[in-house]
């Protein structure tokens, strides 16, 4: 707990981020992946072999991009940094692990941004979202932009701030929180599909809250019904082993992995 207040304090991050939680949700995450570190390993390898081999299948060589750095757990940075000129990692909040983690690295860059397009709508500065994608991943000399288990991300906090509103965001009401999310994780889908880099994509699927008999609880579809197709790679992330949210149940995540998702 003290370490994760002193992270909150001193983390630089910009004010909306702090306002609206997303400073916080970094450091949690944080957290918990410092407690599930056995059960999260297959699932962070296995998020890295996806992207060694879109590393591999890349024709352009000279910049890389990563949305949804995160903790770079399950970015594979030695292996972009020796494959490109120039790597950059985009998130929303950046946090002390991963800042020292780069100092090793002279060709990376780290970038603040809304990946979802909902922060100006969240704080009132904008009347709908507005997603899109850094320019940089557009520029003709990146060759690969990886969505880093990011797409599911993406509608938690939006969709949260909105359900539990009196007041509308825009034009969306507390009603509409599928439709709300769904719209974020086809936005972001819509701007990968527009790049010429090629495309990795690691997404969650959907999670499971299951007890120590194996009996489902409940399942919820983190993607909002959008679908994706056939994976080069499938596999399950126990996100909540038992004793981490309750001692007789668990929670799974089904991901799936894309090293060239518009192939």
């Amino acid at each position: 707990m003290l370490l994760d207040f002193l992270h909150l304090l001193t983390t630089p991050a910009p004010s909306a981020q702090r306002r609206l939680g997303y400073l916080r949700d970094s450091i949690w995450l944080m957290s918990r992946a410092r407690r599930c570190r056995r059960a999260w390993a297959p699932h962070l390898e296995a998020s890295r072999a996806v992207m060694r081999a879109a590393i591999a299948g890349a024709e352009r060589r000279d910049t890389a991009v990563v949305l949804g750095s995160g903790l770079l757990l399950d970015v594979p940075l030695t292996d972009l940094t020796g494959a490109f000129r120039r790597v950059v990692l985009v998130d929303a909040v950046h946090l002390a692990p991963a800042r020292r983690a780069i100092r090793a690295f002279a060709n990376v860059e780290m970038l603040t941004a809304d990946l979802s397009g909902a922060m100006a709508l969240m704080t009132g500065a904008a009347r709908d979202l507005d997603p899109r994608l850094p320019p940089v991943c557009a520029e003709p000399e990146t060759g690969l932009v990886i969505s880093a288990n990011l797409l599911s991300q993406l509608p938690i906090r939006p969709v949260d701030r909105l359900e539990a509103s009196r007041r509308p965001l825009g034009a969306w009401t507390r009603e509409d929180g599928d439709a709300f999310g769904r719209r974020i994780v086809e936005a972001h889908l819509a701007a990968l599909a527009a790049l010429t880099a090629r495309v990795c994509l690691v997404t969650d699927l959907d999670e499971t809250e299951e007890d120590r008999q194996g009996r489902v609880h409940a399942r919820h579809d983190l993607l909002y019904g959008v679908r994706l197709g056939t994976p080069d790679r499938a596999w399950t992330w126990e996100l909540a082993p038992f004793g981490e949210t309750a001692r007789n149940r668990r929670l799974t995540h089904r991901v799936a992995g894309f090293a060239d998702w518009r192939r």
